[in-house]
């Protein structure tokens, strides 16, 4: 729970170099400033986080929140990407983006899961099952395959 959000949480990362623990806690530090104003539009205040380490300096974090019934928000941050305008290549020091990306194509394996699972639990059923929804997570492993 985060800002009175049940968010599930996801880590991509590299075999060889899982995410260090300066940077999950950085992006954690930050995310609550990340996540979009809670709705009073009846939609559950849940989503999801994607913390992604990549293969080179960078680190992003992209904090999805349901808005509306069946709309999907992002806000993402990144670090350590001077390509995204990042002051340095410290891969714990976060500024949020005001690009509009949606994630790239390892993070988006992760909103495929999601908007299948929020149709499943949330939008066909008679009666919404959030929890159904909190507990129907992306099998671990790598993405892409």
């Amino acid at each position: 729970m985060v800002d009175g959000r049940q968010l599930k949480r996801y880590h991509i990362d590299q075999p060889e170099r899982p995410i260090e623990p300066e940077v999950e806690k950085a992006a954690y530090d930050l995310l609550p400033a990340l996540l979009a104003d809670v709705q009073d539009d009846g939609t559950p205040a849940a989503g999801w986080v994607v913390l992604h380490r990549g293969a080179d300096t960078g680190a992003y974090l992209l904090a999805y929140t349901w808005v509306w019934d069946n709309v999907v928000e992002v806000r993402i941050a990144a670090a350590g990407q001077p390509a995204l305008d990042c002051p340095d290549d410290d891969p714990a020091h976060f500024v949020e983006l005001r690009r509009p990306g949606v994630g790239c194509v390892w993070e988006l394996a992760v909103l495929e899961h999601e908007r299948a699972a929020w149709v499943r639990h949330m939008l066909v059923p008679e009666s919404p099952d959030l929890t159904g929804y909190l507990h129907d997570t992306r099998a671990e492993g790598p993405v892409g395959r």
